[in-house]
């Protein structure tokens, strides 16, 4: 046996409640095994690990991250509903093969007569547990109520007499309970009714039906809320895409204005070295131009060291004009001169002529 013990403790270390195999109907509370534990549809031992300290561990961490384990139970309880379910419709269809057929008229009226007695023995068990609670006067009122129902099942039960042959009354008319497919009596006393609504059975099964639906709702709710905060997070990567796109727009549009600014800039540079250069050059020349004239002054000023006429390579260009322009009227007019020697030749030659033949 401490043995035994010992390879379960062992076993439970090793498993953690995000484990396949914890029943995660368990970790909510709503596992069928537990809740119809003891009646007469127990359904015995479940094929999954049971274990308190598992379901404290999960309520500890379900506070800070949604674990979303109510799918699990959603499938699970809605497979055992079905089949309850199932049950149940059987049941219904053996009981219009064995009891005698009546028609729609006494069938309806038998109905509201199975109502009533549903309603006394929840009114019933409803009181009986809040006598138990403590709760007398409550549970008084609820006695109160009971006691108006039961003279309408009396007078309902005269309808359903008087609309039927006796021997037929007599038998014993069954219904099908609709929560936990268990057969009940038309003429059913009040003890049994209370016993019945308020039993295990029945209660566990509108245990189940109710954390089913609560389940559900959870389960609409939390994925309405993934869905949001997928939207949300949606929209604030678009929003930061847009803004990473502006940030990069901006980003392009400096980096252009600063490539014009540069390119501007560079201009201007240019533009003003361009200017120096000229200045520099025009400085130049004037400089070179005053270099040489005071070199032709020097020259002129030393007299009889140096020729008179400077040198070609100390003269300017203004005083190359000069000489060129000298040169050129020397050479005009001594060519006029000789044109002239050559016609006064020619009048002599011609006078001579005319001389000699005078004579």
């Amino acid at each position: 046996m401490t043995m035994e013990v010992s390879v379960w403790d062992e076993t439970r270390q090793r498993v953690k409640f995000t484990d396949e195999r914890v029943c995660k109907s368990h970790l909510l509370n709503c596992c069928p095994h537990d809740i119809l534990s003891g009646t007469r549809m127990d359904l015995g031992e479940c094929a999954k690990t049971h274990d308190l300290a598992l379901r404290a561990d999960y309520e500890i961490a379900c506070k800070e991250r949604d674990l979303f384990f109510e799918l699990d139970a959603v499938d699970h309880l809605e497979s055992f509903i079905a089949d309850c379910d199932r049950r149940t419709e059987l049941a219904k269809k053996r009981l219009v093969e064995t009891q005698d057929e009546i028609s729609a008229e006494v069938a309806a009226k038998a109905e509201t007569v199975h109502e009533l007695n549903e309603e006394i023995g929840k009114l019933l068990a409803k009181a009986e547990q809040l006598g138990a609670e403590g709760n007398v006067d409550e549970a008084q009122k609820i006695l109160q109520e009971v006691e108006k129902v039961r003279s309408r099942k009396r007078d309902a039960e005269e309808e359903y007499r008087n609309s039927m042959p006796a021997s037929s009354f007599q038998q014993q008319k069954l219904r099908v309970c609709e929560v936990c497919s268990a057969y009940l009596g038309l003429h059913d006393n009040d003890r049994r009714l209370a016993d019945h609504f308020g039993g295990k059975l029945h209660l566990g099964f509108i245990q189940i039906r109710e954390k089913l639906e609560a389940l559900k709702k959870t389960v609409l709710e939390k994925q309405e809320k993934r869905n949001q905060d997928r939207l949300k997070r949606r929209e604030e990567r678009e929003k930061e895409e847009r803004m990473k796109m502006r940030t990069r727009s901006r980003s392009r549009e400096r980096s252009r204005e600063h490539r014009r600014s540069r390119s501007r800039e560079h201009r201007r540079r240019r533009s003003r070295s361009s200017s120096r250069e000229r200045r520099r050059s025009s400085n130049s020349r004037d400089q070179e131009r005053k270099r040489r004239h005071r070199s032709h002054s020097r020259s002129r000023s030393k007299g009889g060291r140096h020729s008179h006429e400077p040198s070609s390579r100390h003269k300017s260009s203004r005083d190359r004009s000069r000489e060129r322009s000298r040169k050129r009227g020397s050479s005009e007019r001594r060519q006029d001169g000789r044109d002239q020697n050559g016609r006064a030749d020619s009048r002599r030659t011609d006078d001579r002529d005319r001389n000699g033949r005078d004579r």
